[in-house]
């Protein structure tokens, strides 16, 4: 599911006031932070995390990595801080058209 401009804009304004809730480190992207991801997402519908520890390319690759193994969208990116989206069965968030 792609998400539109107009989406886009309303996930990155209700992400604003988030947390990261998970924090990868030197050690990458392992298996257990793509479970930890997962859940989050499986509650919470969109999150922050927080990519430390690595070079922007390397940093780029982890996040695209994370999309596509916790099959969520990619919202953002502000530093080492990126917000993902996957939207919930039944949808808590309820997007704009």
């Amino acid at each position: 599911m792609a998400l539109t401009s107009k989406q886009n804009r309303f996930l990155r304004g209700l992400a604003h006031k988030l947390k990261p809730v998970v924090m990868i480190g030197n050690a990458g992207v392992t298996d257990n932070i793509i479970q930890e991801i997962d859940n989050s997402l499986s509650h919470h519908e969109l999150i922050k995390v927080r990519v430390s520890g690595m070079e922007r390319s390397d940093r780029n690759d982890s996040i695209a990595e994370l999309c596509k193994k916790t099959n969520s969208e990619l919202v953002n990116t502000v530093g080492h801080i990126a917000i993902f989206f996957r939207a919930g069965k039944p949808p808590q968030i309820k997007l704009p058209n």
